[in-house]
């Protein structure tokens, strides 16, 4: 299996055209695809949501070749690589060491079953009213779950993905049954308007401002703002699971518990 072979199997999940459409539905950039092609035959993959030197650790202990993010590698503003800027460390190591990196960013956020949907399942849902429509993905979810207390239904998030990094606002006595969810720092003025339209009584996001935040309270919609890594790590890993039946090489899946 070369790097465009590998690719290949990760876009019958989130194919690259869903970046592109995200980009020009919401004036967006977005630099998935390729990042570093080595040429090589691929020994095994790890898949990290970020490229950290960790997740570099991590391949070289494995003997992989080849790391598959989440996030994108280079993103831009990016003039120069060296091993001495812990800004481009990891992708000089990568170089350095013959791994191949490929990142699946907003087409795997917007994905049939990408990481926003699964942010959904996690979060108790199952079928919703999608906020933005791509062919065949979305982004941004409302959705009903089982009637409980905010308390309960914020205990409950946070044993689901694991994390005990979870910001809540709101009464833990209220009675909830209606979330949106937006994976990543997804919080804008659009998307609390489609939050108010579609009643919900809870808003699920991370990277979340102040005034978004306030503005969300004042109408009335508790509040829960996970971890970027965690809101989005959830839905990578089962994405890998599913890939992982496909491949004809080794894997591994780097979790950085620090960040969840």
């Amino acid at each position: 299996m070369r790097t465009n072979e590998l690719l290949s199997l990760l876009e019958c999940v989130g194919p690259l055209s869903l970046s592109s459409e995200f980009q020009k539905t919401c004036n967006c950039y977005d630099n998935s695809g390729i990042i570093i092609d080595c040429g090589e035959e691929i020994k095994g993959v790890l898949f990290s949501l970020d490229l950290s030197l960790k997740a570099v650790e991590e391949a070289k202990k494995f003997s992989f070749n080849a790391i598959v993010t989440h996030h994108p590698a280079i993103f831009g503003g990016i003039n120069s690589v060296s091993v001495g800027d812990p800004k481009t460390s990891p992708i000089a190591e990568c170089v350095r060491w013959g791994i191949s990196v490929i990142s699946m960013h907003l087409n795997f956020d917007a994905a049939p079953e990408g990481i926003d949907y699964f942010l959904m399942r996690g979060l108790g849902g199952e079928a919703a009213d999608t906020h933005i429509k791509f062919c065949g993905g979305a982004y941004g979810r409302a959705y009903d779950i089982y009637p409980k207390t905010f308390g309960d239904y914020a205990r409950f998030v946070g044993e689901n993905f694991s994390t005990k990094r979870l910001i809540c606002y709101g009464n833990e006595n209220d009675k909830v049954s209606r979330v949106v969810s937006f994976c990543g720092a997804g919080c804008d003025d659009e998307a609390i308007a489609f939050a108010a339209e579609k009643e919900a009584d809870v808003f699920v996001s991370s990277d979340m401002k102040h005034h978004q935040i306030t503005a969300l309270l004042a109408r009335g919609i508790k509040v829960i703002e996970l971890t970027h890594y965690a809101s989005e790590n959830y839905g990578f890993n089962r994405i890998y699971n599913k890939i992982i039946e496909g491949l004809n090489v080794p894997a591994a899946y780097y979790c950085d518990e620090n960040l969840l």
